[in-house]
């Protein structure tokens, strides 16, 4: 099979053939029909993570957002067959640990991260192994194609997550969005679907018409010359915390960062309301090597929840297909652009600049 392998941070991936991956007994092999290109894979491409002792190893298949079809399984796997069509989580749980089995496989004491580790090679790949396929895969209903499913793969599952599940974001709710790359511009979605007003902000007025366009009932450039100008699509500029706080009469109720940099988790904190929460989503980059300084005085002054938030369980995917169906919006509306496996490492060097907007998704192998 053809393969995206890393090679060396921050260099082209070599696209080469490999030998077509076995099922474990309780495993199965998928054939990947689409796969997201994330931000995260960017974070590995670059050699990131160092700091946590989760830097991604040379050698490395990426990818870690495919849906396909299964084409083999174990002889231990009893809920999926050839032929099914699946999608398929990042953070692999065993099925078995007390996380598993309440339901928060994401956080599994013997997860794998697919497309991180050498246990869990990527889906830059014709094809991807999935371990405790009975617990991780998830059948496909038969209204989501392969390309809109890989664009719910990290970022979009990730901002449902985060919004719906470590927070609960309602009717009426200001939420606002820092930073609108694909899990920005999913959580501005999902967010808006559950009934909230949604404030978006990012730097570039491209990303922001397209997060109106997603639901964002406001938008917030940090950039433009003087505060309170008007953007190009309609939206407001000036300090962010300030802007956020005028725009949602005193403060935002869940406030989200979605980038990963000091100054997004930063005016996130300081966006909120009185027992506010802020959701940390955003990795970070080498400039913050894992630690970014916040107002914690101001935080219990005004009693306001940091949480994290990572990927999503695969027992959660029917609550997330459940809203997309209810609701009637659409993930592959983020899909911008469709990719072959040579396109991936100039789309990756793309993301040094901030150079893309919405979903960029493999199609070619």
């Amino acid at each position: 099979m053809r393969a995206a392998i890393l090679r060396d941070y921050g260099e082209p991936l070599a696209v080469r053939e490999l030998p077509d991956p076995e099922p474990a007994s309780d495993g199965a092999v998928v054939r990947v029909d689409a796969c997201g290109v994330c931000r995260s894979d960017w974070h590995a491409w670059s050699g990131h993570g160092e700091w946590a002792d989760d830097r991604v190893s040379r050698g490395q298949v990426l990818g870690h957002e495919p849906a396909g079809e299964v084409v083999a399984v174990g002889d231990e796997v009893d809920r999926f067959r050839p032929g099914d069509r699946v999608v398929v989580p990042f953070s692999l749980g065993d099925g078995t640990c007390p996380h598993c089995r309440r339901g928060a496989g994401n956080v599994c004491e013997d997860g794998r991260a697919l497309g991180f580790e050498a246990a869990a090679p990527g889906a830059f790949a014709e094809r991807v192994a999935v371990p405790a396929a009975d617990y991780n895969l998830v059948e496909r209903p038969e209204w989501l194609g392969a390309t809109a499913a890989a664009a719910l793969g990290c970022r979009y599952m990730t901002a449902y997550h985060a919004l719906a599940e470590r927070t609960t974001v309602g009717g009426g709710d200001a939420v606002a969005v820092h930073g609108c790359g694909g899990v920005g511009l999913s959580a501005v979605q999902i967010a808006a679907a559950l009934g909230a007003r949604v404030i978006a902000v990012d730097v570039d007025d491209a990303a922001l018409s397209l997060a109106r366009d997603l639901g964002a009932a406001e938008t917030v450039n940090p950039t433009a010359a003087d505060a309170g100008a008007a953007t190009e699509d309609g939206g407001t500029a000036g300090t962010v915390p300030e802007r956020v706080r005028d725009l949602t009469d005193g403060g935002a109720d869940v406030s989200l960062d979605a980038l990963g940099i000091a100054e997004t988790c930063r005016n996130s904190v300081r966006s909120l309301r009185p027992r506010g929460t802020h959701v940390q989503v955003g990795l970070t980059t080498d400039a913050e090597r894992g630690e970014v300084s916040l107002p914690t005085d101001w935080m219990t002054r005004w009693e306001i929840s940091f949480l994290g938030s990572r990927g999503m369980p695969p027992t959660s995917y029917p609550d997330l297909f459940a809203l997309i169906e209810a609701t009637g919006i659409d993930p592959g509306g983020l899909v911008a652009r469709e990719l072959s496996l040579s396109e991936i490492s100039d789309r990756l060097a793309a993301m040094d600049e901030y150079d893309v907007r919405g979903v960029e998704v493999v199609t070619e192998f």
